[in-house]
């Protein structure tokens, strides 16, 4: 699955994962309802998301302390849609 894939999929409730469905609510312009999915979850991709979200956001001391929870180095200035591709790429 792609970023357009996701993006464009009209039930977010036919997705393989909470984790695709809290990126298809940041993609549809519903950061809350992405950011409480992933505030449920523990791992380590969903930590990833919620520094993703949090930077978007910004709040990028909150976002700087998920990304060092995740393991992942802060992206600075990347790309919203090419870090979402990164994530989406490694939930395969």
């Amino acid at each position: 699955m792609n970023l357009q894939t996701l993006r464009h999929t009209p039930d977010p409730q036919t997705l393989p994962s909470d984790h695709h469905r809290a990126l298809w609510y940041d993609l549809n312009n519903n950061w809350d309802t992405a950011h409480s999915i992933v505030q449920a979850m523990s791992d380590v991709n969903a930590m990833w998301i919620h520094a993703y979200l949090h930077r978007k956001e910004p709040d990028i001391w909150n976002a700087q302390y998920w990304y060092r929870r995740c393991g992942k180095p802060y992206p600075g200035e990347m790309n919203f849609e090419a870090e979402a591709t990164m994530i989406l790429e490694n939930l395969k």
